[in-house]
């Protein structure tokens, strides 16, 4: 995959979603939530301004990110160690780019994959 390639919030998010099961991990840059076999991603929309990610253990939250869709630019691409692919929220301002939300994927984004093949992603969403 190419450095730097990018996608439109709007697009990423349900695929995200659809794939909650291939997150490795995700934060901030000043936090990070790390996936494990007893946890799992839940996806939520607040309020209209709010979109809201989980990290539950059983019914134990044990951490979110709350991401405000108006300040996220693009979403970016980038290879991260091994097969990982780490998607970068970015936000722009002051002809800046910065960092607001990350997370980091077992894989890379697939425009107008079919149906997600259990095998390849754990378990059926």
């Amino acid at each position: 995959m190419p450095t730097n390639d990018t996608i439109a919030l709007q697009e990423f998010w349900p695929w995200l979603a659809d794939h909650s099961n291939c997150i490795l991990r995700a934060g901030t840059p000043d936090s990070i939530l790390y996936d494990d076999d007893d946890f799992h991603w839940r996806f939520m929309q607040e309020n209209p301004r709010t979109l809201l990610v989980q990290l539950v253990r059983g019914k134990r939250l044990v951490g979110e990110v709350f991401i405000e869709p108006e300040l996220v630019s693009s979403v970016r691409m980038n290879p991260g160690d091994k097969d990982e692919v780490i998607f970068d929220l970015m936000a722009e301002a002051d002809g800046q780019e910065q960092v607001l939300y990350y997370f980091v994927m077992a894989h890379g984004f697939e425009e107008n994959e079919s149906n997600v093949a259990t095998s390849r992603h754990g378990r059926l969403h």
